[in-house]
């Protein structure tokens, strides 16, 4: 008599005591299997890690004349500005 109340709390085994009334209007699927992965069981970085250094390569190659070209001429307009204001200061002399 003691546990006639929690006995049919207790007959149920595929969920914890405490989820039961969460659990009770859940559907059985009649033999439907489903299944996941668990996000700790996925490779999701190792895949990415072995391909990185042949698409890192990839992408260099494939754009080194656009940013090699970019920054030639950021640095020739700037070292040029450098000689032409060095120029003027050195013109401009008593």
């Amino acid at each position: 008599m003691v546990f006639s109340r929690s006995r049919p709390v207790m007959a149920r085994y595929d969920v914890s005591s405490h989820m039961v009334k969460w659990w009770k209007g859940h559907k059985a699927t009649d033999g439907q299997i489903t299944r996941s992965l668990s996000p700790y069981e996925q490779q999701v970085v190792v895949p990415w890690l072995k391909s990185w250094p042949k698409r890192a390569y990839d992408k260099f190659s494939d754009s080194f004349i656009y940013w090699g070209g970019a920054a030639a001429l950021t640095i020739g307009t700037a070292v040029l500005a450098d000689e032409a204001d060095a120029a003027q200061d050195r013109s401009h002399r008593y």
